[in-house]
């Protein structure tokens, strides 16, 4: 499955001010005015939405590189581009270096293991709230690329009143090993799966992105609001 839909949308960014047109958005922008304010040239001459995040995920521990990496002495990169569109936004995750035909399941979580800095977070207990996304799967060259359409951008949420969880964000992206065999060379104990697949029964964590030095929370939020004693992102 490389490809998550759950409704088009407008993929355009209006860049104006004015009259509030919807919480995707803001802002009312008619006709040819939107299309040329939102669409940029790239190199190849093709205009293209605007891109309002990409950010790398890193790997998540290094010992499990000899499972997860086609060269063991080269770690595989991850890089995920987000376009906001109107109804929903647009992941693209690009993955290279990874051992052939590997399978993964990408989820949004609440935290991150890591530090801004990639080192481990000494504080880290656990990644709280988790939104299974798509899953992810490594082609005979070790390459992934997969595509998700939901809400992402400052707004992505879940909540659950039967456990008083209240609503709680997930900036987080990060990815498991789908099979715990997969990870099991590398110290991975597949007799404890992580719940991290569509059968509750994966392996560790792979790779995920990273917080914010200043503010502490992930990649999916670009506008935090760190106007009071505690940071939240402005949806």
């Amino acid at each position: 499955m490389q490809e998550t839909n759950q409704s088009e949308g407008n993929q355009y960014k209006p860049m104006f001010t004015g009259l509030k047109f919807s919480k995707r958005f803001g802002a009312i922008v008619l006709g040819a005015a939107l299309t040329a304010a939102a669409l940029i040239p790239t190199a190849s001459g093709v205009f293209a939405a605007k891109e309002e995040a990409q950010f790398p995920l890193v790997v998540a521990n290094a010992k499990l590189l000899p499972c997860l990496a086609k060269d063991a002495d080269d770690p595989p990169t991850a890089t995920a581009n987000v376009e906001r569109g109107e109804l929903n936004d647009t992941l693209h995750l690009r993955v290279k270096g990874l051992k052939p035909d590997l399978a993964f399941d990408l989820f949004t979580v609440q935290r991150s293991n890591k530090l801004a800095d990639g080192s481990p977070d000494p504080s880290f207990t656990n990644f709280g709230l988790a939104w299974y996304q798509t899953d992810v799967q490594a082609d005979d060259k070790g390459e992934a690329n997969v595509t998700i359409k939901t809400i992402l951008l400052d707004q992505i949420f879940g909540f659950d009143p039967d456990v008083s969880l209240a609503p709680t964000n997930t900036f987080h992206v990060g990815f498991w090993f789908n099979n715990p065999k997969d990870a099991a060379s590398c110290g991975f104990d597949v007799t404890h799966p992580t719940p991290f697949n569509g059968e509750h029964q994966a392996g560790p964590l792979a790779m995920i992105s990273l917080p914010d030095a200043a503010t502490g929370l992930g990649p999916l939020c670009r506008n935090p609001d760190t106007s009071s004693g505690t940071i939240r992102c402005n949806p």
